[in-house]
């Protein structure tokens, strides 16, 4: 398998800012030969890891719909310098509505994970799959809960859906459908839940195109649905790829900026992302609810203006 990396430089132990682990970006591509693959990933995968010696938490992150797992590059070294380990798969290049297919191959790359991804990582760097989260962007948040809803094999430590979306609309599910409109129907045996909504997801960008994260089947959703404990928080005045790349190039970049209405500039809601994510795996993962607490109760440094913060716990 053909692998390439590269370093990052720390800064900040805030955070929403850049953390104290030089990071490592890592690309692995499945082999194409049919000799001796059992060691080749089941989708391309880009990782991210810290590169100093220790044990660090694995998080498994989905891109959204038609989307690369390299726009996400920032983003993930964001979250992998704070001392995790994050997986970032890409699921398909060309999908239709249903995202059955996603689901299944997202089980078989956890799966893959638990016997490979330390001969992938930096030399003395080890995974803690005792310490595995899965978490997805939009469709990507979609196949993430339906994986963890529908699996009774793969154990997940925390579940995060970043602007997850179930369809086009209310009565329009793309299938499998997660949500059923029941409040606190999804059964995910305690697992912790974290859901980032975006302000500016519902509105539409202009007439021709419809929201990209509509109102009836989106963050807001999700939660509703969602137990003890969860935590939901909606980013006022940034849309739904405000999270991505500063630079995201190629056709289906170009099309990042001009299919979703979008906020200023993308970096406040990507910091806000990645930090509000340390934060929840810091309180659900090592038990320091310090940054969680400060964030919920107004404070923490919160690099945007929040909407709507609302917790079950």
């Amino acid at each position: 398998m053909a692998m390439t990396s590269s370093t990052t430089i720390p800064t900040s132990t805030n955070v929403f800012d850049i953390g104290n682990y030089v990071t490592k970006l890592i690309k692995v591509e499945p082999q194409t030969s049919n000799e001796n693959t059992s060691s080749s990933p089941p989708r391309p995968l880009i990782i991210c890891s810290p590169s100093e010696p220790g044990l660090f938490p694995v998080l498994i992150f989905l891109h959204g719909y038609l989307l690369y797992n390299s726009f996400y590059s920032q983003l993930i070294r964001h979250i992998a310098s704070h001392g995790f380990i994050v997986v970032a798969p890409q699921l398909y290049s060309i999908a239709g509505p249903d995202a059955n297919e996603e689901i299944k191959t997202t089980g078989e790359i956890t799966n893959w994970l638990s016997q490979n991804l330390t001969h992938l990582l930096p030399p003395q760097v080890q995974p803690n799959l005792d310490k595995l989260v899965l978490s997805g962007h939009s469709r990507g948040g979609k196949v993430a809960f339906g994986l963890a809803l529908n699996t009774s094999t793969l154990k997940f430590s925390a579940l995060i859906g970043v602007d997850p979306v179930d369809g086009m609309d209310r009565g329009k599910q793309t299938p499998p459908p997660i949500l059923t409109y029941t409040p606190h129907s999804f059964n995910l045996h305690g697992i912790p839940v974290l859901v980032i909504g975006s302000g500016l997801g519902e509105v539409k960008k202009n007439p021709l195109f419809p929201a990209c994260a509509p109102k009836g089947v989106n963050h807001e959703d999700f939660y509703k649905e969602c137990n003890k404990p969860a935590y939901y928080f909606v980013a006022k005045d940034y849309g739904h790829l405000d999270m991505l790349d500063d630079d995201t190039k190629g056709i289906r970049g170009k099309a990042t900026y001009c299919l979703c209405k979008n906020g200023k500039s993308r970096e406040p809601m990507r910091r806000f992302v990645g930090g509000i994510l340390v934060a929840f795996l810091r309180a659900y993962l090592d038990g320091n609810s310090r940054d969680l607490v400060a964030i919920r109760e107004g404070g923490g440094m919160v690099p945007i203006e929040l909407q709507r913060v609302e917790f079950q716990v």
